[in-house]
């Protein structure tokens, strides 16, 4: 790795503090990065070189005389979506993967009163860390939740996204057996939650040109729930130090007549130093674990790989024998070869560290992250172990919802709930 001294990263920082990298003004303005690149082409919004990695970095006040809406938004103050629950609100949680969204919601006031759970690494990673949780391991096909009718006030679930055959012009329940959003539904049938939340990828918007999504808003319409408009939201805008994104799917039950408001995101966007490193996030440095390694031939080239520099910042002859094929072809690739920066949130997790098309290197040294700083990333706390071997805590982590995401939601979810109750009594 480069070694930079003391003096250089000196005035690396105070540079920073009147420049924004181009990954900041990309995500801070909502533009493409191409966009970005073709405008300083352009002379609109024109950037500088960094010395030490020739990365652009633009002028704060370039920035601020372009786009002043921006700044005005920044200056005020953060919000905070924190709300105390009236009462004891329950929650079913299904394919709980290894609780990041069930965390979530206990952090937030919400008491988890049954999970389920397919995959059995994941489940002893439930019981090892909630032993009073009830995990009902095994096939949702399996389990009847008739017992929780009109019991629990929230059903939750990360679905997996799976296309459905259309036989006429509106799709019903039954047409959706044998997908897991079959289950989802049917269970929020049989327990009848005053609101139900779904979460999956974004890529659920285009899925099958929307009508997948549009076959899943029909099935709730059908079971007797109103869905409010769909939202995506931003890790990193609910302090998560990671570019990932979740579609938030919510059904709010027919007889009830309570607006859900999801979320507000907060202007402080964390970075991987917050998440590894002692500070606000964590109170101490990432602990150590196990982690995978690169094999011999990967971390030669890596090693020529500087902080937040990807393959395009390889020797072209390098380059070229990397990519093989694919450096012939169209796209960015920018997740490739990609080594993360201490002063960026890291890009979305995967379940395997060391997959070629998503390599998130470690600023420093190269090798992938360890399962510990895996974990950090996706704001689970120090405390909570994953069981199984490191490939099936890796691919757990991965799968899993950040969080602090799912605590943010989790406020959404009682402050919907206190409303409901509230109205309850004014009756």
């Amino acid at each position: 790795m480069p070694y930079f001294c003391t003096h250089c990263i000196m005035l690396y920082n105070l540079v920073m503090k009147e420049y924004l990298t181009l990954s900041e003004v990309s995500e801070r303005l909502g533009k493409n990065k191409e966009t970005l690149r073709r405008w300083d082409r352009e002379g609109k919004l024109k950037a500088i070189r960094e010395p030490m990695s020739n990365y652009r970095l633009y002028s704060k006040k370039d920035v601020h005389n372009l786009f002043p809406e921006y700044f005005s938004s920044l200056e005020q103050e953060d919000v905070s979506n924190y709300v105390d629950p009236d009462k004891t609100f329950t929650v079913i949680e299904l394919f709980a993967g290894a609780g990041g969204l069930a965390i979530g919601l206990e952090k937030a006031g919400l008491k988890c009163v049954a999970l389920n759970e397919i995959d059995k690494f994941a489940c002893q990673t439930l019981r090892k860390n909630r032993p009073h949780w009830n995990v009902l391991e095994g096939d949702i096909k399996q389990y009847s939740f008739e017992d929780y009718k009109n019991k629990v006030d929230v059903v939750t679930g990360g679905f997996p996204c799976q296309a459905f055959s259309y036989a006429g012009k509106k799709l019903g329940l039954n047409d959706a057996r044998g997908t897991l959003f079959y289950e989802f539904a049917r269970v929020v049938n049989e327990t009848q939650p005053l609101i139900c939340i779904g979460e999956n990828v974004r890529g659920l918007l285009s899925h099958e040109n929307g009508k997948t999504l549009e076959g899943m808003i029909s099935i709730l319409d059908e079971i007797g729930y109103n869905v409010v408009p769909v939202q995506v939201l931003k890790a990193i805008n609910f302090k998560v130090p990671q570019k990932r994104e979740r579609l938030i799917l919510v059904g709010i039950r027919k007889d009830i007549n309570i607006p859900f408001e999801y979320p507000k995101a907060y202007k402080k966007i964390y970075t991987l130093q917050d998440a590894l490193k002692k500070g606000v996030l964590y109170d101490s440095d990432v602990p150590s674990s196990t982690g995978a390694k690169y094999p011999k031939s990967k971390k030669s080239i890596l090693d020529l790989v500087p902080p937040k520099g990807y393959w395009r910042d390889l020797p072209v002859d390098i380059q070229k024998e990397f990519m093989g094929k694919s450096y012939y072809l169209t796209g960015g690739k920018t997740g490739m070869a990609r080594r993360i920066g201490w002063d960026e949130p890291c890009l979305t997790l995967t379940c395997s560290p060391a997959q070629k098309q998503t390599e998130r290197c470690h600023p420093d040294e190269t090798r992938p992250f360890t399962v510990r700083e895996y974990a950090r990333i996706q704001t689970f706390p120090d405390e909570w172990q994953f069981e199984g071997p490191a490939a099936q805590q890796y691919k757990q982590i991965g799968n899993a919802v950040p969080v602090n995401l799912g605590r943010e939601v989790g406020y959404s979810i009682i402050a919907f709930l206190n409303k409901y109750y509230k109205s309850l009594n004014l009756k």
